[in-house]
Parts: structure tokens; C-alpha cells; sequence
């Protein structure tokens, strides 16, 4: 069986999941992401892969017990603090570092991340 360059630049995992995201979603994949991203005028860079990645963490571990906005919100700023933090989230994802790259990653955006009379506000 021939590999793709997809399958080559990102190998996959045993069970057919992308090694470098092991917690993504099971029809989340790289390519909807990255139409996602398109579709919202985002260019994905390392950056926000490693946003995705961190998002796709974060609900792993807290799935059982729900996923807390201000939780996750604080646990994305101290991750890239030394990059900025939050304020440098804001940056790569105008619409929010949680609603936007919710959507980016696959994700259910907690309750709270958007308000439908306003737009985002995580």
C-alpha cells in the first residue's frame, strides 16, 4: 500500500488517528481544520497547531468533569505565557482563542464562549 505525502508528513497512529494530535476528535482531521481556518480567512501556522493540540488536551482531560470556560481559559494563558499568553491567542485567533479554535479543533465550545446578540467572548 503506497503512502500519501499527507501520510508521510503526518504519520498516523496504530489506530488511524493522527500521531501528533492523539486526542483529537475521531472525524476531526488536518484537512478540516484547515478548511475551517480557510473558511474563517486564517492561514494555520505552528502556532495554531499547537493551540489545537492544547485545546484537544485540555478537553480530554476535563471531558468527565465538563469543560469550564474560565478554566480553560486560564489554562491557555498560562501555556503560551511565555509567548504572551492570552493576549498573543487573541492575535493568531481575532474571533478567540476559545470560540474560534473550537471550531478550528473540532470542538464543542463551552457555554459562555459565544453570545449570539455579540459574538465571541473567549
Amino acid at each position: 500500500m503506497a503512502e500519501s505525502m499527507n501520510d508521510i508528513m503526518h504519520p498516523k497512529s496504530e489506530a488511524g488517528k493522527d500521531a501528533e494530535f492523539p486526542h483529537a476528535p475521531e472525524d476531526w482531521t488536518r484537512q478540516t481544520a484547515q478548511q475551517v481556518a480557510q473558511g474563517q480567512g486564517l492561514e494555520l501556522t505552528d502556532d495554531h497547531w499547537q493551540l489545537v493540540r492544547a485545546l484537544h488536551e485540555y478537553y480530554a482531560k476535563h471531558e468527565e468533569a465538563g469543560i469550564n470556560l474560565r478554566g480553560l481559559h486560564d489554562a491557555l494563558d498560562e501555556r503560551f505565557h511565555s509567548k504572551g499568553g492570552i493576549k498573543h491567542l487573541y492575535e493568531l485567533v481575532p474571533g478567540g482563542p476559545v470560540a474560534q479554535g473550537c471550531k478550528i479543533a473540532g470542538l464543542e465550545p463551552p457555554a459562555g464562549a459565544t453570545d449570539a446578540s455579540f459574538g465571541s467572548v473567549a
